[in-house]
């Protein structure tokens, strides 16, 4: 394949915001690595679709450790990637990775002690082909740990050079709390939150949103379709090379009669509004202030493309 040549102009296209109060701007559609980046994946056609997204003004590429199947493995599909497109414009991207949950054998491959998550930072960033990442995760709160252990080696990360901000996932908002407080004191600020939030999924609204907005930190939503169920896959049943037919993570009981009528009316309503089902949801998850940006998968250049319509409908 060629050389990577950068369309222009491509920041018109896409819409930015401040991530919290930082100086900070974040796409507000961002390009996520949970799927479709793992071993046995046609390395071109990956390539293809992180091209076709900083074309498009995405500059924010949010992986973890563990994506794959199997671990690792969509963190080495991105340090391909970037070493063949990206690295001459490593400035005007935004790398985050995460730890936290399982990712190797033992009792030092998983949760929030300092042992795993400088072990595991230092393996993404050889994975990746990074000297730093952008943004580096707590992925999830750990019962075991210390919370300032844990806070504490992430403002070690980011004195040491191997990250420029720190965020955390999924935190109950009492450990949030605790987290934003003490990354403020040690003058490490928290720049964002990232969690699950889409249509389906509001819990986030009574209180982990205005939080965030208040501590001045940004929100990241993740699983904004619902692993597909805010598309108009499922509208007519089940198909046979669906995620719901084959991931651990979509079962078949999900998709009850009362959940399809829903669908199908809010599908209804993306059609009034010249939308589809998947770009109503996005920017449903938009018209919140307190969100930064929202994380999109994709399997395809054409799926990303559609998704990028809920910007420029708006």
């Amino acid at each position: 394949m060629e050389n990577y040549r950068l369309t222009e102009p491509r920041y018109e296209a896409m819409n930015y915001r401040r991530c919290g109060r930082s100086g900070l701007l974040l796409p507000e559609i961002s390009l996520g690595f949970w799927h479709n980046f793992g071993a046995g994946v046609d390395p071109d056609k990956c390539r293809a679709i992180v091209e076709a997204a900083f074309d498009a003004g995405i500059t924010y590429f949010d992986l973890a450790n563990n994506y794959g199947p199997p671990y690792g493995s969509a963190e080495t599909t991105f340090g391909r990637i970037y070493a063949q497109s990206l690295r001459a414009h490593r400035d005007e991207i935004l790398v985050a990775t995460k730890a936290g949950h399982d990712m190797w054998p033992g009792p030092y491959g998983e949760w929030g002690s300092r042992k795993n998550l400088i072990a595991s930072l230092d393996r993404s960033l050889e994975r990746m082909q990074l000297d730093y990442v952008d943004i580096f995760y707590s992925h999830r709160p750990d019962p075991y740990t210390p919370l300032e252990e844990t806070m504490q080696a992430l403002v070690d990360i980011v004195r040491s050079g191997r990250a420029l901000y720190v965020g955390i996932s999924k935190y109950p908002p009492e450990m949030a709390e605790r987290a934003y407080a003490y990354l403020r004191e040690a003058h490490v600020p928290c720049l964002v939150y990232q969690g699950r939030y889409n249509m389906l999924e509001r819990g986030h609204e009574e209180e982990i949103l205005p939080q965030a907005a208040a501590e001045g930190v940004g929100y990241v939503a993740f699983s904004p379709l619902a692993q597909g169920l805010l598309t108009d896959r499922y509208l007519n049943g089940i198909p046979d090379d669906s995620r719901m037919r084959h991931s651990q993570f979509l079962k078949e009981s999900v998709l009850t009669p009362e959940l399809l009528a829903q669908l199908r009316a809010w599908n209804e309503a993306a059609r009034e509004e010249g939308l589809t089902l998947a770009q109503y949801a996005l920017r449903w998850i938009l018209r919140r202030p307190e969100v930064t940006s929202v994380i999109v998968g994709a399997s395809s250049v054409e799926q990303l493309k559609n998704n990028l319509k809920a910007v420029s409908a708006r």
